[in-house]
């Protein structure tokens, strides 16, 4: 039977949700792999609407995360409340400003955010049975207030992030985009992304590493 991974994503968009092409290599590489693959998105309001021409909030307008996730599945995905980590064998969660804005808060927190609950519940079951978890770009910001303290994680070398994930109790490896940080005990790797990246096939490298590390571990 194939592996299954459940991939979360926080809208569509680099700004305002799901960054796209991390998102797109994720499940390039796991396709190519061999890996079974369900997206889930909560259904909930964006924190806001971004002009990705501009990079400006859009005022008055509001979008839902998980119509605009299904934009990146291509309409096969699920609300983020019906994943059971028991029928995934690991999780992956891409990066974008989403994952600070609409699955956390910590775009405006900093180190006092708070994450989703909807998000803390899917990965309880993950964290418990030592199922692999993936994070890239900023998501990895998430793992203190997630899975507890004292995970080794990267974003590549952003003083700013690195900081506030010492300060939640996680612990910061510095990085090159194309490589990736993997905490055995915990199962969690991460990979910088485009944190660092400046060309997709830079991107491309780290997030098939962790991809393929991933698929490692679920054997």
């Amino acid at each position: 039977m194939a592996k299954q991974v459940a991939v979360i994503l926080a809208g569509c968009g680099v700004y305002d949700g799901s960054e796209i092409y991390e998102t797109t290599l994720t499940l390039l590489r796991l396709d190519q792999l061999g890996i079974e693959y369900r997206c889930f998105a909560p259904d909930i309001d964006q924190q806001h609407v971004v002009n990705h021409l501009t990079q400006e909030v859009v005022e008055g307008e509001q979008r839902n995360v998980l119509l605009e996730s299904a934009r990146l599945a291509r309409g096969e995905i699920s609300p983020l409340e019906a994943l059971d980590a028991d029928n995934f064998d690991a999780v992956i969660v891409p990066g974008g400003f989403g994952v600070a804005k609409n699955l956390s808060d910590f775009a405006s927190a900093s180190d006092n955010m708070q994450v989703l609950d909807a998000l803390k519940e899917a990965l309880a079951g993950f964290r418990q049975e030592a199922k692999p978890i993936g994070l890239m770009c900023i998501a990895p910001v998430l793992v203190p207030r997630l899975l507890g303290d004292g995970i080794a994680v990267t974003v590549g070398n952003d003083p700013a992030v690195s900081g506030a994930i010492s300060a939640m109790g996680g612990l910061h490896r510095t990085c090159s985009v194309e490589d990736i940080v993997v905490d055995f005990e915990h199962s969690v790797v991460t990979t910088p992304a485009y944190m660092l990246a400046t060309r997709i096939s830079e991107a491309a490298t780290g997030i098939f590493k962790l991809v393929d590390r991933i698929a490692e571990m679920m054997d």
